[in-house]
């Protein structure tokens, strides 16, 4: 093809090369059509020489420069005295000029896609002067095209798209091509299109490059994607022109053309009865061959006798229908349920309802399993209410559970104590009866809220949870006080029947018809001579002067005692005392000082009688801190701190006792003896709950009983003895018991003894046993000698 190609591109170039030759008499110097032309210091004469543009054909592929024209000038008479220089674009690198006769070639090739013209300068110089004999003059050299370039798809390779089931002759998208040749000269750049893949879905125009659809209902579900490649080609498409080509990736987009189905006509499902509330049961799903938005759903129960137990909902990124509880189940009650559920797609498109209904229905059946449940209290919560006065025992309320499996199973009541903390209540653990266990106060706590545990006998694992809300009832059980802690004043210069102080009352309790208070002096004071009260009826009442002439010299401070009494039933009272100190006011009756200390002074003691009482109390101090330090040093030996902890101290004796012979060192009989009557001493910090008397003198008891006397005893006086520390010791005593009917097996008796062993064979034994033989042999006397 390339060969081919070449000898076309010179067959073009022969016919150019006889177009050019036909056309010398346009390109050769002519007098006609001539302008005038002006030159300095001479007569105007005219233009002797012009000429029209000059072409060459571009792409020339031959070994000799390629001929373009010729200059020729009047002046020229053939002799060579004129000669022909060219300048401007392309000069000498491009295009020669032969000076003699002005003929110009070309020396390179051309490329009319890289410059499609040349603009050069031409003159005509005499050659002994070298001055021009003709004005320079422009003209242009013209590079005609020749179809040396292919069309090209810039912006491919192209990606469009088309809804599936559209109609023939639906447009796709536009394809465009480029040729780089020149479209005003000849069919180089005129392109025509077509389809070389994609048949026969779709088409191509061929003079605007649309692609279009060619066949109906192509199905995305069936085939989504579809390569084209199309194809443009210069010269009208006839033989020889070139061509180009691109690729259309062409995407069928989804279209709700296809309806939800089931894949199975029922579903069954099992789920235990003690699956809470809101729980998933099942997940079930309706296929639908589009995508998107078209394949969203929607479900809904259309019959069934679970319509109030459970609730279907849409997962919106599976669309999966998922299947909730919406109340308790109850294997006891009913043992299975089903359900129609219809599932629709969201949005269904008007153009494809002939093609049935956009809906399907399933059936789905639920299996209730039965499970051990924990009891069931007949109610969630039980009010009950107790009046603060009602004895320990009383009965306030019941609870009843029962086992809602088939068993049936006894239930046992008990009482949260976390929720009881202070067992104000107690439940009877079979009859669910609840009573107080301490007294009720309503105002430390109104209401009290338990949790009742009820459990299966057979089961306890299985417990259910009540809750009772005791309400405490209040009764008339505080007397009223005084609202708040007064600071009542009166100026010296009050005047009779001025309101000093205005007063009110609280009551811890509560009335059902509210507080009413009655304020009122007591008898020892409601005839005095200074102050009276008025009860405003509002629960509050006023305290008013009954004179003036107030002198904090005489009296700085009064006391007024004042009765209030409320209305409960039976009404309770109480004395509340006002303190009124005397002040000394201003003009407006506000209180500067009310400090008597200034007028008491002068009156009292000196300032050195004062410093004399304060050096005495301060001694008094200083003695007592004396006394009490030295009883508290009294008392430390009673109790060993760590630092001097007996068991940390080593004591060393350097006396060895004399044996069982030895009486002297110390009393045996106190180890030996369990009947040594000891002085009882009382212990003053422990009070003694039993008082012990003087044991009897023992006979024949066993050993176990003996020593077991023994160490009890030992404790009781350990108990009771003042001298012993006040923390856990240990005692040892060194008790053998009362004697053995094998008496003593000690060697030191056996010397009195009346044995009748021999023992003189410990002499033969060696100088080892020289002593024992001496002590045990027959010779006894010599131990005494």
């Amino acid at each position: 093809m390339k060969l081919g190609k070449v000898e076309f591109c010179h067959f073009l170039q022969l016919i150019a090369l006889f177009l050019c030759f036909s056309g010398m008499s346009q390109a050769e110097l002519s007098r006609s059509r001539s302008k005038p032309y002006f030159q300095s210091g001479r007569s105007r004469t005219k233009r002797s020489w012009v000429w029209n543009q000059f072409f060459v054909l571009e792409e020339y592929m031959g070994s000799d420069p390629l001929y373009v024209g010729k200059l020729h000038s009047d002046v020229d008479k053939g002799d060579g005295s004129i000669k022909y220089i060219l300048s401007g674009e392309g000069a000498s690198s491009i295009f020669i000029i032969d000076e003699n006769t002005g003929d110009i070639h070309a020396t390179k090739r051309l490329d009319r896609e890289e410059q499609a013209y040349y603009t050069l300068r031409a003159q005509a110089l005499d050659r002994l002067t070298n001055k021009p004999v003709e004005p320079e003059s422009e003209f242009v050299i013209k590079i005609q095209d020749i179809n040396d370039n292919e069309p090209k798809f810039l912006d491919g390779p192209y990606t469009a798209g088309v809804p599936e089931m559209s109609p023939v002759g639906t447009s796709v998208v536009q394809v465009t091509a480029t040729d780089a040749d020149d479209p005003t000269y000849g069919n180089s750049a005129r392109v025509v299109y077509s389809i070389l893949q994609g048949q026969p879905y779709f088409s191509v125009e061929p003079k605007t490059g649309v692609i279009k659809t060619a066949l109906p209902n192509m199905d995305r579900e069936a085939k989504d994607q579809y390569l084209l490649v199309i194809q443009a080609k210069d010269m009208v498409g006839q033989n020889g022109g070139l061509s180009g080509t691109t690729s259309v990736t062409v995407t069928l987009t989804d279209v709700n053309d296809n309806p939800p189905r089931f894949p199975r006509r029922s579903y069954q499902y099992n789920v235990p009865e003690s699956l809470p509330v809101a729980s998933v049961v099942a997940r079930i799903k309706a296929a639908d061959a589009d995508i998107g938005a078209n394949a969203e759903m929607e479900y809904k129960i259309v019959d069934g006798d679970g319509l109030g137990i459970f609730k279907i909902s849409v997962d919106k990124d599976t669309q999966e229908g998922i299947i909730t509880i919406q109340k308790d189940l109850d294997f006891e009650a009913k043992t299975s349920y089903t359900l129609r559920i219809e599932a629709a797609n969201k949005d269904a498109d008007p153009r494809f309802l002939s093609l049935g209904p956009f809906s399907d229905t399933t059936t789905v059946k639920i299996i209730v399993e039965d499970v051990d449940e924990p009891p069931v209290f007949s109610s969630p919560l039980y009010p009950m209410e107790v009046s603060e006065a009602t004895q320990v025992g009383n009965i306030i309320g019941t609870v009843a559970a029962h086992d809602p499996d088939s068993s049936n199973s006894p239930v046992r009541y008990s009482i949260d104590r976390n929720t009881d903390l202070e067992r104000y209540f107690n439940i009877d653990a079979n009859s669910g009866v609840i009573t107080t266990a301490k007294s009720l106060d309503r105002e430390t706590n109104a209401v009290h809220n338990i949790t009742v545990l009820a459990m299966e006998s057979q089961n306890p694992s299985q417990v259910g949870r009540g809750y009772v809300a005791i309400t405490i009832l209040d009764i008339n059980d505080n007397a009223p006080e005084f609202a708040m802690d007064y600071e009542t004043t009166v100026c010296e210069n009050a005047q009779p029947g001025q309101v000093i102080q205005k007063i009110s009352a609280v009551d811890k309790d509560e009335p059902s018809n509210g507080h009413q208070f009655y304020f009122s002096l007591t008898t020892d004071a409601t005839n005095n001579h200074n102050f009276s009260l008025k009860d405003n009826k509002d629960n509050t009442a006023s305290i008013l002067t009954r004179r003036n002439g107030f002198r904090r010299q005489e009296q700085s401070v009064y006391y007024l005692p004042i009765f209030i009494v409320d209305s409960g039933s039976p009404s309770l009272s109480s004395t509340n005392t006002l303190t009124i100190r005397v002040c000394d006011c201003d003009a407006d009756g506000i209180a500067q000082t009310c400090n008597a200390e200034a007028y008491i002074l002068p009156a009292g003691l000196s300032t050195g009688a004062l410093i004399a009482i304060l050096a005495c109390v301060l001694t008094l101090l200083v003695l007592i801190l004396l006394i009490v330090t030295m009883r508290r040093r009294k008392k430390e030996p009673l109790i060993f701190d760590e630092e001097r902890d007996i068991r940390e101290n080593i004591v060393r004796y350097d006396d060895e006792g004399g044996g069982e012979e030895d009486t002297e060192a110390f009393d045996m009989a106190a180890l030996r003896n369990l009947n040594v009557i000891r002085d009882t001493k009382t212990r003053r910090d422990v009070t003694p709950e039993i008082q012990f008397l003087s044991r009897p003198t023992f006979k024949s008891i066993p050993d176990n009983v003996i020593f077991r006397e023994f160490i009890w005893e030992r404790l009781k006086e350990a108990d009771v003895d003042p001298c012993a520390p006040p923390y856990d010791s240990l005692q040892t005593y060194a008790f053998e018991g009362n004697g053995s009917v094998a008496e003593s097996l000690s060697s030191l008796d056996s010397i009195s003894s009346n044995s009748d062993q021999n023992y003189d064979y410990l002499s033969d034994w060696g100088p080892r046993f020289k002593r024992l033989a001496d002590m045990y042999g027959t010779g006894q006397e010599s131990l005494y000698s």
